[in-house]
């Protein structure tokens, strides 16, 4: 038994010893090292070219953007985008649609991927949306949903009372609202919400 104890204090104090040579050397201060002891990539005057910027996360701010529920409904979901949220980057949030967890729960959009914002102008208490043609290839109900979708989004940034006014491509268009009428707009989220039992 005392063997046994004497064997394992010495496997100890030899693994000990073995760490301890295994250390890195220290010096009192720094000292000049050959150029043929560098290794030749750090000797290279030239910086690497690839350089990658991203946002700090206080320049982040939270947005909402309006998805689809399995029920047909508007549902509130967070995002986030550089600050100050610029209306074309909290559209080009909901345009990117919902992740891939927010699918496995049901959430769904009615704005197909290959929708792109042109541009988003704020008048008073209009707001002009400028799509491509793409969201003018929305048919069916689905165009109802998109441009309800799209008006949440925008008058949870700017107001609930504003109006939307959409264009194609510079031009505007009329929309479907909930009552099923094509309106010119502008239109209203009031226009969406459903009417009390």
């Amino acid at each position: 038994m005392v063997r046994r104890r004497i064997g394992l204090v010495a496997a100890l104090v030899l693994a000990a010893l073995l760490a301890g040579g295994c250390a890195i050397p220290t010096e009192s201060g720094p000292r000049t090292i050959a150029p043929d002891r560098v290794p030749f990539h750090l000797l290279s005057p030239v910086a690497s070219a690839t350089t990658t910027t991203l946002p700090r996360l206080s320049s982040l701010v939270p947005v909402k953007v309006f998805f689809i529920t399995p029920n047909q409904l508007l549902q509130a979901v967070d995002r986030v985008v550089v600050s100050p949220a610029q209306l074309t980057e909290v559209i080009n949030a909901l345009l990117a649609g919902p992740s891939s967890s927010e699918v496995a729960n049901g959430t769904t959009t009615a704005i197909p991927s290959n929708v792109r914002v042109l541009s988003a102008t704020v008048q008073g208490a209009i707001v002009t949306v400028n799509f491509d043609d793409q969201f003018g290839a929305i048919t069916g109900s689905a165009t109802e949903l998109a441009v309800a979708q799209v008006v949440a989004t925008v008058t949870g940034q700017v107001g609930l009372s504003s109006g939307v006014i959409f264009e194609i491509n510079g031009e505007r268009t009329s929309v479907p609202i909930a009552s099923g009428a094509q309106v010119p707009g502008p239109v209203y989220l009031l226009e969406f919400l459903p009417s009390p039992a």
